[in-house]
């Protein structure tokens, strides 16, 4: 098997060309109806999300534990179906591992977060935005607590409330910028 630097992506599957106009560029404002971690209470997770290029995501997070949080990822698409179903799959540097299923017809997103130890036990310590050292670096540690099978598996569908083309209030990233 080759060196390779980690985390690394590989697919081989050539993107599908209506990713130019399914999903590139295009900004999701979705809500989760969740339950609150602590009292089970119903609550809403607002996350937005930017599919900011072929390789990179850009996102917030507005509400449940990990509120407070902007980050940007590299990333892989794959279409499932043109025009109306993509999934993104990325890795956090908290050791998260992220798969979300963006139904373009029926206005949904859905995910699996497999949330390592450190970040889901340690929700506050994952605030904050990957353009300060000092959170990129705390986000780092939280990768370090646990182990690979240490996760709290996390399954939720969205509804899209927003849904537009460009930036919005998230601030974009050069194409080559280091997401670990």
């Amino acid at each position: 098997m080759p060196s390779t630097s980690l985390p690394a992506y590989q697919t081989n599957t050539e993107l599908d060309p209506t990713f130019k106009t399914d999903i590139l560029n295009t900004h999701l404002i979705y809500d989760y109806a969740a339950a609150n971690p602590e009292t089970g209470a119903p609550e809403k997770w607002r996350y937005e999300m930017w599919f900011f290029s072929s390789a990179r995501i850009i996102y917030a997070i507005h509400g449940g534990p990990m509120a407070g949080r902007i980050n940007y990822q590299t990333c892989a698409y794959q279409c499932i179906r043109p025009g109306e179903i993509w999934q993104c799959n990325w890795l956090e540097e908290t050791g998260t591992v992220c798969s979300l299923v963006y139904d373009i017809k029926e206005g949904t997103v859905t995910t699996l977060l497999a949330f390592s130890k450190g970040h889901w036990e340690n929700p506050e310590d994952a605030h904050g935005d990957k353009r300060n050292e000092e959170d990129l670096e705390r986000w780092r540690g939280l990768a370090r607590i646990g182990n690979q099978q240490a996760r709290f598996m996390l399954s939720e569908r969205a509804k899209i409330v927003e849904k537009f083309k460009g930036k919005g209030s998230l601030e974009p990233i050069e194409e080559d910028a280091v997401t670990f």
